[in-house]
C-alpha cells in the first residue's frame, strides 16, 4: 500500500494537467482504502485481552439475541469433536482457544477452534512431562488460557505456563511446579498490561506471580504462605485510576499492588478453601465461598493438640500418625493437606495450623467497596448472606442481580445492592454444579455437571424458560460471546445462535 502510493505520487508531478483530476480520484480511492486497512489493524490489535472470567460472564456484545432454547436442531451452528479438558474457552479475535487432555496417550495440548465455524486451524502439544495427580473430577486441562490478541498463555498445573503465537508455535514455556496437592492446580492465569498474573495456594509455599508477557520472565513472586490450598482464579479491580489484583484465598480476599506484589488490602472471613472467582460489578466486588464445615450448624472443629495425643496417639511419640485415627475423624480424609511434611503423622504446628482454619471458616456471600488500607472487614464489606451458597460455581451479577447456584441445582437470585433475598428456584439438573452462570439478552444459563442446562429469565422476578439436556458430562464455564452461546462438554464444543 505505502510502495503504490509514493509510485501515484510520483506520477502526479510529471502527469499532464488532464490527467490530474484523474490521478486525484485514485489517489483518494488509495487513501480511503488505506484509512480502512489501518483502521481495522488497529481495531483488531485494540480489541481487548480475553482470559477466564475477565467480563464475570456477561455478554461481551450488547444487543445481540441469544439462544431462549437450545433444544431445536436448527439453533446449532456448528460442533466439534474434542478431547475432554476442563478448562473454559478463551475467544479472542475469530479465534477459539482451549486446552486438552488425552488420558490414553498422556498428552496435554493446547487447541485453537476457528469461532465461525469450529474448524480446527492447530494443535499444540506439550512434551511428554510426569502428569500431577488431581480430583477424581477434576482434569491436568483445567485452568483456561488467556490471550492478547498475539500469543496465547495456558498453564498446565505442575508441567508450568506455555506460551505460543496465534499459529500455535510454541514462543516460551516456565515451569511452576510440582504443587503438594492430591487435587492439582485449576487456577487460570489473567493478564494486565505486559504480566502474566497466576495464582497458587496449595499445602505448602502458596505464592502469587507475575511473568512478562514477551519473556516469560519472573517480575516479582508474593509468598502467600498463611494460605492453604485454593483454587480461585484472579481478578483486576480499577478504581479511582488504580488497578488492583484481587485474589480469594482460605479465609481472605486480598488486593495485591500489580507493581510489586504487596498487599494493598484484605477482608476477612471467608471459607476455609475456595474455588470460586470474585465478580466485578459496578463499583462492588461480590464473592461466594461454601465449603463443609464453615455454617454455624454443621461445623467441623478439632480439639487442641494435647487432647488429639490423648484419644489418638497409641504409640506414645508425640505425634498423630495417619494409622491412629478413626475412619469417622474429620481430620481423616483431609490428612494429606495437614501432613505437610508428608511424614506420615502430624506434628503440633501441622495441627494447630488447620484446627485454626477450621475454626475461622466461614461461609459466606459479601460484597465489598473499593478502597481502603489494611484490615478493610469491618469497614468495607456492605452485606453478608449465609445460605445457597455455591462450591465450585463462581456467583454472577447481572442487572442489579446476584446469582448462585449450589450442588443439586438450587439457585439464589439476591439484590445486588443490598444483599436482601429476591427469589430461589430450583434448576432442571440436579447433582453437582461446576461450570459457572453466564448471562446476556435477559437470561441466565446454568449448567449441571450431568448435562443438563437450564435458562432463566433474568431480573427482579426470574423465572425458568427453558432446559435442554446434553446427555454429556460438562465441567467448563460457557461462553456468551456476540450473539452466540458456546458449550464445551467431554465430547464435544458447540455454538449456539440467537433468533
Amino acid at each position: 500500500m505505502y510502495r503504490q502510493l509514493h509510485r501515484r505520487l510520483a506520477a502526479l508531478q510529471k502527469a499532464d494537467l488532464s490527467d490530474v483530476r484523474l490521478e486525484v480520484v485514485m489517489t483518494r480511492s488509495l487513501l480511503l482504502a488505506f484509512a480502512v486497512t489501518m483502521l481495522n489493524t488497529i481495531g483488531s490489535s485494540a480489541e481487548p485481552d480475553a482470559f477466564f472470567r475477565k467480563d464475570g460472564g456477561l455478554e461481551s456484545s450488547l444487543g445481540q439475541k441469544l439462544p431462549s432454547n437450545l433444544a431445536p436442531k436448527d439453533a446449532v451452528v456448528w460442533e466439534q469433536p474434542l478431547l475432554p479438558g476442563n478448562s473454559t474457552p478463551c475467544i479472542h479475535g475469530d479465534a477459539i482457544y482451549v486446552t486438552t487432555w488425552d488420558a490414553e496417550k498422556k498428552q496435554l495440548a493446547i487447541v485453537s477452534l476457528d469461532k465461525n465455524s469450529g474448524r480446527r486451524l492447530w494443535t499444540r502439544v506439550l512434551p511428554p512431562t510426569p502428569i500431577e495427580r488431581v480430583h477424581p473430577v477434576g482434569s491436568p486441562a483445567s485452568a483456561s488460557p488467556a490471550c492478547d490478541g498475539e500469543r496465547v498463555y495456558a498453564f498446565f498445573g505442575s508441567y508450568g505456563l506455555v506460551c505460543c503465537d496465534l499459529k500455535g508455535n510454541l514462543l516460551w514455556s516456565k515451569a511452576l511446579g510440582p504443587f503438594q496437592d492430591e487435587f492439582g492446580a485449576a487456577s487460570s492465569p489473567i493478564l494486565l498490561d505486559d504480566l502474566v498474573i497466576l495464582n497458587e495456594d496449595h499445602d505448602v509455599d502458596s505464592f502469587v506471580i507475575a511473568i512478562n508477557k514477551l519473556t516469560g520472565e519472573t517480575v516479582w513472586r508474593q509468598p502467600r504462605g498463611e494460605f492453604t490450598r485454593s483454587y480461585s482464579t484472579p481478578v483486576v479491580w480499577e478504581h479511582g485510576g488504580q488497578k488492583l489484583v484481587v485474589i480469594a484465598g482460605s479465609l481472605k480476599l486480598v488486593a495485591y499492588d500489580p507493581r510489586d506484589g504487596k498487599p494493598v488490602w484484605w477482608v476477612r472471613g471467608l471459607s476455609r478453601i475456595v474455588d470460586t472467582t470474585p465478580v466485578i460489578f459496578g463499583d462492588r466486588l461480590y464473592l461466594a465461598t461454601w465449603t463443609p464445615g464453615g455454617d454455624q450448624a454443621e461445623r467441623i472443629a478439632m480439639p487442641e493438640f494435647a487432647e488429639g495425643l490423648k484419644l489418638h496417639d497409641k504409640n506414645g511419640d508425640g505425634a498423630i500418625g495417619r494409622d491412629e485415627l478413626p475412619k469417622d475423624s474429620p481430620v481423616t480424609p483431609r490428612f494429606f493437606r495437614m501432613d505437610t511434611n508428608l511424614d506420615q503423622q502430624l506434628s503440633k504446628p501441622e495441627w494447630d495450623r488447620h484446627r485454626q482454619v477450621f475454626a475461622l471458616a466461614q461461609n459466606a456471600a459479601i460484597a465489598v467497596r473499593p478502597g481502603g488500607r489494611g484490615d478493610v472487614t469491618d469497614t468495607h464489606v456492605d452485606w453478608v448472606y449465609r445460605r445457597g451458597l455455591p462450591t465450585v460455581p463462581s456467583p454472577l451479577v447481572y442487572q442489579g442481580v446476584m446469582y448462585m447456584v449450589k450442588d443439586s441445582g438450587v439457585i439464589t437470585a439476591l439484590d445486588a445492592q443490598t444483599g436482601r433475598l429476591i427469589k430461589q428456584l430450583r434448576a432442571r439438573g440436579r447433582g453437582n454444579y461446576y461450570a459457572s452462570p453466564v448471562a446476556g439478552d435477559g437470561k441466565v444459563y446454568f449448567l449441571s455437571e450431568r448435562g443438563v442446562l437450564t435458562v432463566l429469565r433474568s431480573g427482579q422476578d426470574p423465572a425458568l424458560l427453558s432446559s435442554h439436556d446434553f446427555t454429556e458430562r460438562i465441567m467448563a464455564t460457557p461462553v456468551v460471546h456476540q450473539g452466540r452461546f458456546y458449550v464445551r462438554t467431554d465430547q464435544f464444543m458447540r455454538c449456539f445462535s440467537g433468533p
